[in-house]
């Protein structure tokens, strides 16, 4: 039995080891067998071609294919199409078909994908490329006398957009490489051009164009300039730029808060600057790397904005053409590249607003702060070479001149300055002029940092301090007189509140801010522009002048002598004689022509009552004289273009004559005013 039980149990010992053993091979065989199925399976796995929905993907080397995570580049493995869908996407900012569709990428400058309408973010030409729509430059000018705005908005937004340097006559010569531009000209309202303020420098005129006030009302006179009450000097480089105090007015954006509406400004002269305590509702301080695409998309943005928080009033900034126009040139190749660019960046934001549905709603001015000089190192005129010791003096050089003392003890003798550089070479380039004594119609006296002595220079030329001392002056420059050609500026409208097809005679850029306010139905604050002389622009004007009714009539001053009855104890010996009176006995045909020539507007009326005055008509103006203060009360003139360029004669100063269409009760005398020290007689024009 012993035996027997031994032996039993040494088989079932046996039995178990084959059958454990027989599960091992069978576990091993079906590993194996799924192991070898397995990788017969991924070896049926398709090698990744694309990039599509990939982007940037994390790198799995198990993956047979191109690869489009960010280090593909190295290894020299990227998909074909890695460049257009992963990289391109965060460079650019337009679709391309192969992008329609896309996942949407985080690094994207705009994107294409199908959820960017209702996100809001879609590059500007999605719909044209994506979904077949057709861009806004193509076709007829649409139908405006309706407006059509989305839902929410309440009344028609403005948007205010400046194209630094973009001179008038880029708009004729260089129209078809600006496309875009040409149709809102050609759908809106435009002018020839805009005469931008004096001097025709982009902190004046921008400043100008959103307050409606001449430099010298506005506080800045210039890009550079010096207060002689805060002993501080203002320039685009120093922090001067950012102080308020600079700052005068109200800019529309201040006006469109003080009546309830918003203002979003992407860049504009003083609106990064807490003017009055406060800036626009949003605003970007100002930075010349940002993307001129990134400002349009971001407009955009804002104009999707709820109600609540969406601005009604927006500025959109941009430096070109006026940086190649610097550098270049306003006629070179330079210069229509930039041309070039910024049509198709107004194209961007004229497809934008299509897509958002507001190219039927939104009103937009186009507009240039100044045009642009051709300048050359080889033309320039120096102050040192008056015979002037420069170093006694500060002097803003360039196309317009000013010259203050660096010292005030003594005191400057300007008018012994103006002398010593006025009419000193036969083709002089400079006119030095006392600031009393600049031309009335550049309103450029009325302020403390204005200096006594102004230059204007002819255009094409500089004026430095000495010879040399001027180096940027190759290229193109600004700042020459604002009645000169090549700075006249573009002036472009389109939108609802605008006529269609239309162009007005050319006007003044201080006349912008009444005409943004009626757009925005809000009034003005007080300005330099006439409220309402914009009004033939506008379909339906907000405003309309009432013109009050004249108060006092003009009496009659005639010619019943040619004797005077009182010389008045004038006196003047180079014009002895009475004949020269005869030149004020006009006929009637005289005195027509003398009206259409000097008053071109009309006469001025009288608003004041109990006024006793008399229209008096000379070959060379017409005033109106009054009885009670013994002075003219007006005096209308027009200079016309000299022939003779030849220097003026010197001015006779005692050569002073009674008026013999005047009674001796009427008329000051001249002996009364020899014993007044306080008054100081000036010409009524600069001879």
């Amino acid at each position: 039995m012993m035996n027997w039980a031994k032996t039993s149990q040494k088989k079932k010992k046996i039995i178990i080891c084959i059958l454990a053993a027989s599960i091992v091979t069978v576990i091993l065989g079906l590993g194996l067998g799924l192991g070898l199925e397995l990788q017969s399976c991924k070896n049926k796995v398709p090698p990744q071609t694309s990039c599509r929905d990939r982007c940037y993907e994390p790198f799995d080397d198990e993956i047979p294919g191109c690869r489009c995570d960010s280090n593909c580049g190295s290894t020299g493995s990227c998909c074909f199409d890695f460049h257009d869908i992963c990289t391109i996407p965060t460079q650019q900012w337009e679709c391309t078909k192969i992008r329609c569709g896309e996942t949407r990428l985080t690094e994207s400058k705009c994107h294409c994908s199908d959820d960017c309408l209702s996100a809001g973010d879609c590059c500007t030409n999605y719909k044209n490329i994506c979904q077949g729509d057709t861009e806004w430059v193509e076709g007829e000018c649409n139908d405006l006398s309706t407006p059509a705005c989305p839902a929410g908005f309440k009344q028609q937004p403005l948007l205010l957009v400046s194209l630094d340097g973009l001179r008038a006559e880029y708009m004729q010569t260089w129209s078809t490489v600006m496309p875009v531009l040409n149709k809102i000209r050609k759908c809106g309202t435009s002018a020839s051009y805009m005469q931008p303020a004096f001097p025709s420098k982009t902190f004046p005129n921008h400043y100008t164009i959103v307050t409606g006030l001449y430099p010298e009302s506005n506080g800045l006179i210039d890009n550079t300039m010096y207060d002689p009450v805060f002993n501080a000097t203002f320039s685009l480089s120093n922090s001067e730029k950012d102080n308020p105090d600079w700052y005068l007015g109200q800019p529309v954006w201040h006006t469109a808060r003080h009546q309830g509406l918003k203002s979003g400004t992407y860049f504009w002269p003083g609106s990064d600057v807490e003017i009055n305590g406060s800036f626009p509702n949003i605003y970007k301080p100002y930075d010349g790397n940002v993307p001129f695409e990134e400002r349009v998309l971001t407009v955009l943005k804002w104009l999707q904005l709820p109600d609540n928080e969406r601005p009604d009033f927006y500025t959109l900034y941009l430096e070109e053409p006026d940086k190649s126009g610097h550098s270049f040139g306003p006629v070179s190749g330079g210069i229509i590249i930039s041309l070039q660019g910024v049509d198709r960046i107004i194209g961007q934001l004229m497809n934008g607003l299509k897509q958002i549905g507001l190219d039927r709603c939104l009103n937009i001015l186009i507009v240039a702060d100044h045009g642009m000089e051709e300048t050359s190192c080889d033309r320039k005129e120096a102050m040192q070479d008056f015979g002037i010791d420069t170093s006694l003096y500060v002097v803003n050089e360039g196309p317009f001149g000013r010259i203050r003392p660096k010292n005030t003890d003594p005191v400057l003798d300007s008018a012994a300055l103006v002398a010593n550089m006025a009419c000193k070479k036969t083709d002089q380039k400079i006119t030095p002029y006392l600031k009393t004594n600049l031309p009335k119609r550049l309103h450029y006296a009325n302020s403390r940092r204005i200096e006594d002595v102004n230059v204007l220079v002819e255009p094409k030329w500089l004026f430095e301090r000495n010879s040399g001392s001027l180096t940027f002056c190759d290229g193109g420059n600004h700042g020459y007189d604002n009645d000169a050609e090549s700075m006249h500026a573009l002036f472009l409208s389109y939108g609802p509140k605008f006529h269609s097809g239309t162009e007005v005679e050319p006007f003044s850029s201080i006349e912008l801010y009444n005409l943004m306010c009626d757009v925005l139905e809000i009034n003005p604050s007080e300005n330099n522009g006439t409220h309402g002389s914009m009004n033939h622009a506008l379909r339906n004007p907000f405003h309309t002048p009432v013109h009050p009714a004249e108060q006092s009539n003009p009496g009659q001053c005639p010619l019943v002598s040619l004797v005077p009855e009182d010389n008045l104890g004038c006196s003047c010996s180079s014009l002895e004689g009475n004949t020269i009176n005869s030149r004020l006995n006009l006929t009637a045909d005289q005195v027509s022509a003398a009206e259409k020539t000097h008053m071109l507007f009309g006469r001025p009326q009288m608003l004041q009552s109990d006024q006793s005055y008399c229209i008096l008509h000379q070959e060379g103006f017409v005033s109106a004289y009054s009885h009670k203060v013994l002075m003219p009360l007006w005096s209308s003139f027009t200079v016309e273009k000299p022939t003779d360029i030849s220097p003026l004669p010197p001015v006779i100063s005692d050569c002073l004559r009674a008026d013999v269409r005047l009674t001796p009760s009427q008329s000051p005398r001249c002996d009364d005013y020899e014993t007044a020290g306080s008054l100081t007689p000036a010409f009524l024009f600069p001879p």
